[in-house]
């Protein structure tokens, strides 16, 4: 299901989100130029600036593999990954922005991101392949508006069914996460139909942080 718009209206210029946004065009953009010198070239980067969950817990006294929590963040492994990942922060990220106010968002987007990574690693703390993307921030966010905004709907393109219907956000975002949590167990117990190289549980991690986040917050704000 791709989520097209929301029905929820925002009242401010979404401007956190847009300059993630614009961070992570950036950054590609960056990874363009070090694919134009070669394949190696490309591998080195992304193994230097990815985060690696083997190699951050056995150099976990090194600042810098700790900076690859956030310098992943901003990392993608091609267009369709980062023009996904943009998409779905714009539809979800204005609205919660909107609500939280530009500061609480972005401390949100971050923690949700490390919480992300920190599943990620557990789930997998052996693994020598790089994790990129913004994907767990991200989950973070739409885990904040299925508190944030429950009553909103998501015009979704549903390919094979009906091209285009409403459907409740609830309804949206609960099954998104339940289709996370289902591909990470079936990649923990060898199902080979799963794409393995997809951080599912940095997705399902990073919903649930970004959840409880939310709820914190916006009991802060009301006191």
């Amino acid at each position: 299901m791709l989520p097209l718009w929301d029905t929820e209206p925002h009242r401010r210029r979404p401007v956190i989100t847009l300059l993630i946004i614009g961070a992570c065009l950036a950054v590609f953009v960056k990874e363009l130029l070090v694919a134009a010198q070669g394949e190696a070239a490309l591998e080195g980067f992304v193994m230097r600036h990815g985060l690696v969950p083997a190699r951050l817990l056995a150099g976990w006294r090194d600042a810098e593999q700790w900076g690859t929590v956030f310098s992943s963040m901003f990392l993608h492994g091609g267009w369709s990954h980062l023009l996904g990942n943009c998409w779905f922060l714009w539809v979800f990220g204005n609205n919660v922005e909107c609500r939280l106010g530009p500061v609480r968002y972005l401390g949100l987007y971050a923690l949700t991101g490390v919480a992300a990574a920190a599943a990620q690693v557990l789930a997998g703390p052996g693994s020598s392949v790089p994790m990129v993307g913004a994907s767990g921030a991200i989950s973070g966010v739409l885990g904040a508006y299925l508190i944030l905004c429950p009553r909103s709907w998501v015009v979704t393109l549903v390919p094979w069914i009906v091209p285009i219907i409403p459907v409740p956000a609830v309804v949206f975002l609960v099954l998104w996460f339940v289709l996370q949590a289902m591909n990470g167990v079936g990649v923990l117990m060898g199902n080979a139909d799963i794409e393995a190289g997809v951080a599912w549980w940095a997705h399902a991690g990073g919903f649930l942080a970004g959840a409880l986040l939310a709820m914190r917050l916006r009991r802060g704000r009301r006191a």
